[in-house]
């Protein structure tokens, strides 16, 4: 494989956005907001047969020499991240050009931009590099949470900006503290210095604060109140879009950072376990009491976040590997509810329990759709979510002490608390008796009075599809498990022994 084909996968999105602020044609714009990410998909399935078994490649750019050069890396974790990302930003554009959000002026150029710094995030080796990634992916986020949504988007799109200002900040800051402590921000050169016991306490220090940083922008609590009050209401397709790359950004970092700075003695597992556990707890009891069902996923987001951690908390190739498997699966599950939650307040101009009620007789294959999803979200079969908690309760069980028992419980009471909120949901929204009354879909005209519902109002197909595909690949990956475990084994067994990363980018 070519390393060079890294630094295209960045620039193409870029040379999309440049095109489409050039050029002002819809066809155009749908061309590129589907072919582009389509394009890194492929790209990345290459990328992932390439690396799967343990091989890295790296491109420094420039031609520097290794260690001072800005290197763009990709071995099997990063391979996923971009193959999976770029899937469900192609399923969010379709959903967004099926509502016509497509023609809001500059959303195309905009989206491109965020998913070329998603990309480059992933793929980048150093870690300054990975702060003006994340910039690059949060600038266009500002204006696309202003363009969409209800009108509270003004109020919340100040919140999402003053928030991800100061944690910038703080990533920043983390990233300096690292350099003049280490002399480096290289990921391979950090990775050889953790392998020989030579990351002081002044650089442990300024790492833990690049991941604190980064939990910020990945929503676990105890800071995660920008994500669940601003995300809802930006619209469905936006929100999925977020979901699916903005807060897995964060979340890819701390595992990548942790495993470089931590591999070796996992001297910050217990505050990391604390946090995990608080999120879980939080995030499903918090969900229990809202009354709009995109609150509720966006409580579900932070809920994944939890689980999540615990794979870097473990730090163990086989909770690394779950944890992996979680994010994939968390990916695709939680996007594919958004969208279909979209496709619901785009026929029935809410998301609110008290307006919804009989969906499930009047729209049955988005009601059969949906439970698919919660489902997944619960860990029940027949979906991908129920191999992503065995897989983390069984890395818990592996851990001799307490803290195994412990992950292992509040997993199953999390577990306990979301079939409650999510049956809440359920008989609130699907269950009950038939609407009488509804808002049409009056986008382009403000917000419509409250009507007859008509006999022969169902959700159309064309909005139905987008969600119900990504729940499509749930379900896939719940028969085809195997698959997936072996590229996230590979993937934590590199992330665990960065020797080949090492000698890819330093060449060493």
């Amino acid at each position: 494989m070519s390393a060079a084909l890294l630094t295209v996968l960045v620039g193409l999105p870029l040379f999309g956005t440049a095109l489409t602020v050039l050029i002002r044609r819809r066809w155009l714009d749908i061309v590129a907001m589907l072919g582009i990410p389509l394009i890194n998909a492929a790209a990345a399935v290459y990328m992932l047969m390439a690396t799967i078994d343990g091989s890295v490649y790296a491109e420094n750019v420039g031609a520097y020499e290794g260690g001072l050069a800005i290197p763009f890396v990709v071995d099997a974790f990063s391979a996923l991240m971009v193959l999976v990302t770029s899937l469900a930003a192609v399923v969010c554009c379709w959903f967004l050009v099926v509502t016509g959000e497509d023609q809001y002026r500059f959303l195309p150029s905009l989206v491109l931009m965020m998913m070329a710094g998603v990309t480059g995030a992933f793929l980048t080796g150093d870690l300054f590099n990975f702060f003006v990634m994340v910039e690059v992916m949060v600038l266009p986020s500002y204006a696309l949470i202003a363009v969409t949504g209800t009108w509270k988007r003004l109020g919340v799109g100040r919140m999402f900006v003053m928030v991800n200002l100061l944690t910038s900040t703080l990533l920043v800051i983390g990233v300096g503290f690292v350099y003049a402590a280490l002399g480096t921000v290289n990921i391979a050169v950090l990775a050889q210095m953790g392998m020989n016991g030579d990351i002081t306490a002044q650089g442990g220090l300024g790492l833990a604060i690049v991941v604190t940083a980064l939990g910020i922008k990945a929503g676990f609590v105890p800071v995660h109140g920008w994500l669940v009050r601003s995300y809802p209401d930006t619209s469905a397709g936006m929100m999925a879009l977020f979901s699916a790359l903005h807060t897995k950004v964060g979340l890819y970092g701390i595992y990548r950072v942790y495993t470089v700075a931590y591999g070796s003695t996992n001297s910050w597992q217990i505050p990391l376990a604390i946090v995990a556990v608080v999120t879980i707890l939080t995030a499903t009891l918090s969900a229990w009491g809202i009354n709009r069902m995109r609150n509720v996923l966006a409580f579900m987001m932070t809920d994944g976040v939890g689980h999540i951690l615990i794979g870097a908390s473990l730090l163990t190739v086989a909770s690394l590997s779950a944890g992996m498997f979680y994010m994939v699966h968390h990916i695709i599950t939680m996007a594919g509810l958004l969208l279909l939650t979209g496709a619901i307040e785009q026929t029935y101009g809410t998301g609110a329990f008290r307006r919804l009620s009989g969906l499930a007789f009047r729209d049955p294959w988005t009601a059969v759709f949906y439970v698919l999803g919660l489902l997944s979200l619960v860990g029940l079969p027949p979906t991908s979510g129920l191999w992503g908690k065995l897989g983390i309760v069984r890395s818990a069980a592996e851990n001799p002490g307490p803290l195994g028992f412990t992950f292992i419980g509040v997993i199953v009471l999390g577990a306990c608390i979301t079939v409650l909120a999510l049956q809440r949901m359920w008989r609130n929204t699907f269950w009950g008796g038939a609407m009488s009354s509804y808002r049409p879909d009056s986008s382009s005209t403000g917000r419509a009075a409250l009507t007859d519902l008509p006999a022969d109002v169902r959700i159309p197909a064309k909005l139905l599809a987008p969600g119900a595909s990504l729940i499509v690949v749930s379900v896939a990956l719940f028969f085809g498990a195997g698959a997936l475990a072996e590229v996230t084994n590979a993937a934590a067994e590199s992330m665990l022994d960065y020797a080949p990363y090492v000698e890819a980018v330093l060449g060493r």
